[in-house]
């Protein structure tokens, strides 16, 4: 039941953004289908290749104080993009992106919580 309810949280959350920023949108036609798509995807780069990349950004990410994070948040939601159906306007707008997206799933994490969703989870 958490992985449903977590690839319902993204799939909102994906959908909000494209709603709220500019910077980022699903292609013209794209259904709830290629919202799940691209939710179940940004799930698998996040479990995958997130790790990777701030382990190789390890030392650029300490001398920042952990603000490099913020440019890797930009690569994954671009790496999404160019595997799916959402549309991103150039790197900037992914990074600003990752940004809210982050805020908004912060948001709807807390409501899951809230709403005792989340099954009990911390």
């Amino acid at each position: 039941m958490g992985f449903i309810l977590r690839l319902l949280v993204n799939a909102l959350a994906l959908y909000l953004l494209a709603r709220v920023y500019a910077g980022v949108s699903f292609e013209p036609g794209a259904d709830i289908v290629s919202v799940l798509i691209a939710a179940v995807v940004m799930g698998i780069v996040n479990a995958l290749i997130r790790p990777v990349l701030l382990l190789l950004s390890l030392p650029v990410n300490i001398l920042t104080l952990g603000l490099f994070t913020l440019v890797v948040n930009g690569v994954v939601l671009y790496l999404v993009a160019a595997a799916t159906a959402l549309n991103v306007a150039g790197f900037g707008a992914a990074i600003i992106g990752a940004v809210v997206l982050a805020l908004i799933s912060w948001v709807l994490d807390a409501a899951a919580g809230a709403l005792k969703l989340d099954g009990g989870r911390n």
